[in-house]
C-alpha cells in the first residue's frame, strides 16, 4: 500500500468519525431539548383542576 492511499484511506476515516459525532451531539441536543419540555409540561397545573365539583353522591 502507498502512502498517497493510506493518506486518503486515514483522512475517510477521520471525516466520518467526525460525522458520526456531530450527528451523535445534534440527537443529544434534541433529546435534551425535548425532555425539557416534558418536564416543564409536567410540572405545569392542569386548567382545569379544582374548576368543578363533583356533589352526586
Amino acid at each position: 500500500m502507498d502512502i498517497a492511499a493510506l493518506s486518503i484511506g486515514l483522512s475517510q476515516a477521520s471525516l466520518g468519525q467526525s460525522v458520526e459525532i456531530a450527528l451523535t451531539k445534534k440527537a443529544m441536543d434534541a433529546t435534551q431539548q425535548n425532555s425539557a419540555e416534558i418536564i416543564k409540561m409536567l410540572e405545569a397545573p392542569h386548567p382545569t383542576l379544582g374548576n368543578t365539583i363533583d356533589l352526586k353522591a
